[in-house]
């Protein structure tokens, strides 16, 4: 499971250099594709991101200065499947770059570590920044409904369209809370995923739509300064889980993180401005709550792997017990509402 804003933040990690790792052959393969007379001049890490080492390249060269964005998986388990992650990035990136959809331009990949000393992505930089603070959240829910509408239309040929969806949970797999005093509650979670998947009509998704992947521009600034009229989603990032799928999954996916990130309320509705948006979900109660719980419960029993990203943009209230307190008044709510 692939969490976390893996791709240009704008943000610069809190960690000097490289974090000890060697990367000469990585920087000597990026700079053999630069233009005539380009050369790089800095490398600064980015943070953010959970799967990979993010860093954002400054070129400088004949035509004025631009900034790249490299991926490189270091991590063993993302090693293990490097080549079929970066190489389907690489085809999203291309596949999107002939669509409306606000995604970096892929520059080249190495998906094997040919040339690299780890399996690497290079693109370019796109504009504006993460934006996970409580202010605004309602403002911005909007724009992720209707951007992730966007994204489900993309047009694909049985040459483009991506593989098939894939959980990421299972009931034998699900990380109950060792402290929960609401032990009925997961029993019944996990009951209702356990069953066949329910019948739905495939789409694209990006598989790993959530606040901390989207970059937004304009609107109201730190001071509250400005228009939230202006706001506007600036780039989608993250693609390597791009899959074939219900598009309930999407929905499902970025209506938990909500819930973890603002509160039940705003990630239970977020179907809701989908449908307004005017997507498509499951016409079944039953059918949407299993996509529902079966991304609930992938991010059991704290969703740590994506607060350790969220803490380091900035929320640092979104502790375990928060994290765990709201994903279980989540898993009820959706009970109350689609049971």
């Amino acid at each position: 499971m692939i969490r976390g804003a893996d791709a240009a933040t704008g943000h610069r990690n809190q960690d000097d250099g490289d974090g000890g790792e060697d990367w000469s052959s990585t920087r000597a393969w990026v700079e053999r594709g630069l233009g005539p007379a380009e050369h790089l001049t800095d490398a600064e890490p980015l943070r953010g991101g959970w799967t990979s080492r993010m860093r954002r390249l400054s070129v400088a060269g004949p035509s004025g200065p631009r900034a790249l964005v490299l991926r490189s998986f270091v991590k063993p388990f993302f090693l293990r499947h490097a080549e079929g992650l970066l190489s389907r990035e690489a085809a999203i990136l291309r596949l999107l770059a002939g669509t409306d959809v606000p995604a970096a331009t892929l520059v080249d990949v190495d998906a094997t570590a040919r040339h690299c000393d780890h399996p690497s992505l290079l693109m370019t930089l796109l504009p504006g920044t993460v934006r996970l603070d409580d202010a605004g959240a309602d403002r911005r829910a909007d724009l992720l409904a209707a951007q992730l509408l966007r994204i489900h239309r993309t047009e694909v040929t049985a040459a483009t369209r991506p593989r098939d969806y894939q959980a990421w949970t299972a009931p034998e797999r699900v990380a109950v809370p060792a402290a929960t005093g609401r032990p009925e509650l997961w029993r019944r979670a996990v009951d209702a995923i356990r069953r066949e998947p329910p019948e739905y009509a495939g789409t694209f998704l990006h598989r790993d739509f959530h606040p901390g992947n989207v970059l937004f521009e304009g609107g109201r600034d730190a001071a509250g300064r400005g228009d939230d009229d202006g706001l506007r989603i600036s780039g989608v990032v993250d693609w390597v889980e791009t899959s074939w799928g219900p598009a309930d999954l999407d929905v499902a996916h970025c209506s938990t993180a909500l819930a973890l990130l603002h509160g039940v309320p705003l990630g239970l509705g977020f179907a809701d401005r989908y449908l307004g948006a005017g997507g498509t979900l499951a016409a079944a109660g039953p059918a949407h709550l299993y996509w529902r719980l079966l991304d609930a419960l992938a991010f059991a029993p704290d969703a740590e792997k994506v607060a350790g990203p969220w803490r380091e943009l900035g929320r640092t209230d979104l502790t375990p017990a928060l994290l765990t307190a709201r994903l279980e008044d989540y898993l009820q709510a959706l009970f109350d509402r689609y049971a």
